[in-house]
């Protein structure tokens, strides 16, 4: 569970974004356990989730086979399992960036809220190193990558509506029902809700 500073750095950003604060920290909750960061080579790092076969369609053919032979690659979805220490898996991220650096920016899952980094240029970032640069500096960055992500997709009035389900879909996919993830969200936000101010959306910032 996140400790009251995450909290509110949740709650600056829901004042930012009219997005609800406790919305906004469930579904963090749901991705990353309540965990902001993991120490890596001496430095606190966000988690990350390597999916390798978005790797594998981003390369060309001969990088592919590269990558490919030495296992961060497959067309199959799955087929690269991602260790389970996040120590491992920045191992993995590093394996692949000597490979294609931005492809592998862009196949991996950023910070608290598991942002694809494939999605930098809709979500306003110079370059997908530019946006791997911002989420790395700080908490708040995470949080920020993760607001884009639900404005940008048109989710705002679902995350303030706590249309669990609607949520799901774009976070876990279509067979989100069978992971139990819309269930998760809510119980979540049952956890954050009473620890934050009530809230109400501002029909200014709506646009």
């Amino acid at each position: 569970m996140f400790n009251a500073d995450i909290r509110e750095l949740f709650l600056k950003a829901g004042h930012e974004h009219n997005l609800d604060p406790a919305a906004l920290a469930a579904i963090a909750q749901t991705e990353s356990g309540g965990i902001t960061t993991t120490r890596i080579n001496r430095r606190d790092e966000p988690l990350i989730r390597f999916e390798g076969h978005y790797f594998d369609k981003r390369l060309s053919p001969a990088d592919q086979a590269q990558a490919r032979a030495l296992k961060l690659s497959s067309p199959k979805v799955g087929a690269i399992r991602n260790p389970a220490t996040q120590a491992a898996r920045w191992k993995l991220l590093q394996q692949a960036t000597q490979i294609n650096r931005d492809a592998a920016y862009e196949s991996t899952s950023w910070g608290i809220g598991q942002v694809m980094g494939a999605n930098w240029h809709w979500l306003g970032y110079a370059s997908v190193s530019d946006m791997v640069d911002t989420v790395c500096s700080s908490v708040q960055q995470q949080i920020e990558l993760m607001s884009r992500f639900l404005i940008y997709s048109n989710l705002r009035d679902a995350l303030n509506n706590h249309e669990w389900q609607k949520i799901a879909y774009n976070y876990n996919g279509p067979l989100y029902a069978k992971n139990q993830y819309d269930r998760k969200l809510a119980q979540a936000y049952a956890l954050y809700q009473p620890l934050f101010p009530p809230f109400s959306p501002s029909a200014l910032l709506r646009a």
